[in-house]
């Protein structure tokens, strides 16, 4: 059965709209900050090399450095203790970047809760209305956090208490490693796991549990309110870094029109 016709044809026309799930990366992206001792990742820097000047007279370019998990990335199994012996990024397998899209908005329960958390409940009745979870896809979690990614405050919604921002219970969090038959989490927050996640049992639920599934993690998305509840197909494509714990990622999402 041809589809890659189609699928172009459709491009072409606009019946297929391409989203852009992907904050752009630049000097002022917040990232996730970790307490003392622990250490922390680069924000993004970028150096000029010649801007069609002396250092290069028809030509303008960067050098840059940034951490593997900063701005929209993508969790590999490897970058948690309970998925060490798992693939890095680059030994994902190109067909697990590629799969449909079960939106789940709570953005109307974070507005009154910041800490709100993602319960098995809350799937099971998004499953109720929509069918269930994709085999092999991306469950994308809309908060309507992308709101706040233009500042690291804003973002990690912090006080003396620590972070304030949703996402999954322990019991959600075990129940999509190892029951669901999705491939992974995406998010609109600085990492896949709530703001006090650090105080759950075990800490990091989604890092721990999900990772050392062999599942993945997508952060710091945008634009997830264009996208319908299903019949979306993420692309997922970030840097395929040796011995990576991620990387940041363009995340696209095709939507029919």
């Amino acid at each position: 059965m041809a589809v890659l016709g189609p699928l172009v044809d459709g491009l072409a026309a606009g019946s297929i709209e391409v989203v852009d799930l992907t904050a752009p990366l630049h000097e002022g992206t917040p990232i996730l900050l970790l307490p003392e001792p622990f250490g922390n990742t680069w924000r993004f820097e970028r150096e000029e090399i010649s801007a069609y000047d002396d250092r290069g007279p028809a030509w303008y370019w960067n050098n840059f450095r940034t951490g593997e998990h900063t701005g929209t990335h993508f969790d590999a199994p490897v970058h948690w203790v309970t998925g060490k012996d798992g693939d890095d990024v680059s030994q994902v397998p190109p067909r697990r970047l590629v799969g449909p899209a079960a939106v789940v908005d709570v953005s109307d329960q974070v507005a009154q809760d910041p800490d709100f958390l993602l319960e098995v409940a809350h799937l099971e009745q998004w499953q109720e209305r929509h069918g269930p979870l994709p085999a092999d896809g991306w469950l994308l979690l809309r908060t309507g956090w992308d709101a706040r990614a233009h500042g690291q405050e804003e973002i990690l919604n912090a006080d003396e208490n620590g972070p304030h921002t949703p996402g999954v219970s322990v019991a959600c969090a075990r129940w999509l490693a190892e029951e669901a038959p999705v491939l992974g989490i995406g998010v609109e927050t600085v990492g896949t796991d709530a703001g006090a996640a650090h105080s759950f049992d075990p800490p990091f639920p989604c890092h721990a549990l999900m990772l050392g599934a062999g599942k993945y993690g997508l952060t710091q998305l945008q634009n997830l309110a264009l996208l319908p509840p299903t019949g979306a197909v993420v692309v997922a494509s970030p840097l395929p870094i040796r011995r990576g714990s991620g990387s940041p990622c363009r995340v696209l999402a095709l939507v029919e029109r």
